[in-house]
């Protein structure tokens, strides 16, 4: 283990964070899901601290979910998020709440009495240069150390004379006498000072101010933890001009997952395209492209089966298998060309195609579906995250192998009584037109 206190630039020492490596996965039994859940359930027993457990050791990394409320009063948007809060604190899954603006700093907060100072000569902007050389330090000085640096050479008051606020107050302030001389005012004649409190930060986006409402999850997906926390926050009443988007890493799973469409939709009008030209046909490129949605079954059924998401490395493991599961339909119906080409008749073809296409298309996807197997049963360290991709490549593997071998025949023999059928009518009408020419031209001659 590893601790700090106030890690980051911006955390006061109220914040810590504590590392906890763990040992090896061939070395302990228990996953690191159930350990988190174990360290959060002691956590929570401890009373006054608000915990965020999270599995990521980066210190500057946020937590997975994140809503953010906009809008202009401080106040209000405070308010608002209180009561996301509570909302969210219903939904399974989403642990470890948090909302910024929530620790306000303590200050103590001088106010001039514009009128007094003017009867003493003195200004606002006086008052603040003396208490803050005196209290807070003026740089008069820089000096190098032995490493070299430039070191700033403050002068301030001893800590014993600026302890308390009320010692501040005592502090004087030299103005100009009535003899030519100068007189001495203490600051506690000329201003007052109060408690109050202060954002330790405010945080804009999009000319609006803003309060994040970050979490973390248990078991929870992300895409449906982000829908679900925008059903909760439908329930918390809001003024005009306040609103809730979803942020973080929801945002940057939406933004992804619109690239991967266009990229599923790219890497489909292209294998279309090279089968059209390889085939010489628009037509036969569909029965052999039918093998892309029978992997969608397998995939979304391994899947299902093995309790992972569409995630990034799932979508990512269906973008391969659009170039692989045609490979067996493509020896498939290749081989069926050639044997029509020498005189077979299409069904007979079909059926000499499949039982001698069978070994080699059972080979290449056996050596597939096990070159896949080490990564899908995530063995390794940090495999979990790449698991998905393999899982999704051999679920659509196995489907798509079995029912290539039975669908694609029919919906080809189908395809091609279509497209007998489409060339018959194009040259029947191509035929009534030449007849329909002749006999306009014998009637003109």
């Amino acid at each position: 283990t590893y601790a700090a206190v106030a890690p980051a630039d911006t955390d006061t020492v109220r914040d810590a964070l504590i590392f906890v490596k763990l040992k090896d996965r061939s070395e302990r039994t228990r996953p690191w899901e159930e350990l988190l859940a174990d360290v959060r359930a002691r956590l929570l027993e401890v009373p006054g601290i608000q915990i965020s457990v999270e599995q990521d050791t980066d210190s500057m990394a946020q937590k997975p979910l994140q809503v953010n409320l906009r809008g202009e009063e401080i106040p209000r948007l405070k308010e608002y998020a209180a009561a996301l809060k509570r909302e969210l604190y219903k939904v399974p899954g989403i642990v470890d709440l948090e909302a910024t603006l929530e620790q306000d700093l303590p200050e103590y907060r001088l106010r001039v009495n514009r009128e007094r100072a003017a009867d003493a000569g003195l200004s606002t902007p006086d008052v603040v240069r003396t208490v803050g050389a005196l209290v807070g330090g003026k740089a008069v000085s820089t000096y190098e150390d032995e490493a070299g640096e430039a070191v700033d050479v403050r002068v301030r008051l001893p800590e014993r004379l600026r302890r308390d606020i009320t010692q501040v107050t005592d502090l004087r302030l030299s103005v100009p006498g009535h003899d030519g001389g100068v007189a001495l005012v203490p600051i506690g004649e000329i201003a007052r000072y109060e408690r109050a409190t202060s954002p330790s930060e405010i945080n804009r986006r999009d000319l609006s101010r803003l309060v994040v409402v970050s979490a973390n999850l248990d078991k929870l997906p992300l895409g449906t933890a982000g829908q679900r926390a925008l059903q909760a926050a439908e329930h918390v009443p809001m003024a005009p001009g306040y609103s809730v988007v979803l942020a973080g890493d929801t945002e940057q799973m939406e933004e992804s997952f619109g690239y991967m469409a266009e990229a599923l939709v790219l890497a489909v009008i292209f294998v279309y395209l090279i089968l059209a030209a390889q085939f010489e046909s628009f037509i036969d490129p569909l029965s052999i492209m039918l093998s892309l949605p029978l992997s969608v079954v397998g995939m979304a059924g391994m899947l299902s089966l093995t309790g992972d998401t569409a995630n990034i490395m799932s979508l990512i493991g269906l973008i391969l298998l659009m170039g692989l599961v045609t490979k067996n339909a493509i020896l498939l119906i290749d081989f069926t060309k050639v044997l029509r080409a020498r005189g077979l008749s299409r069904e007979e073809a079909l059926v000499t195609a499949g039982r001698t296409r069978l070994r080699p298309i059972m080979m290449t996807t056996m050596a597939m579906i096990f070159g896949m197997l080490p990564l899908a049963f995530a063995l390794g360290a940090g495999a979990e995250m790449r698991a998905p991709m393999a899982r999704a490549v051999v679920g659509g593997l196995i489907t798509s192998t079995l029912l290539t071998l039975l669908v694609v025949p029919v919906v080809y023999t189908v395809l091609d009584d279509f497209g007998v059928w489409l060339r018959r009518r194009w040259h029947g009408q191509a035929a009534e037109n030449a007849v329909a020419t002749v006999l306009l031209l014998a009637l003109l001659a």
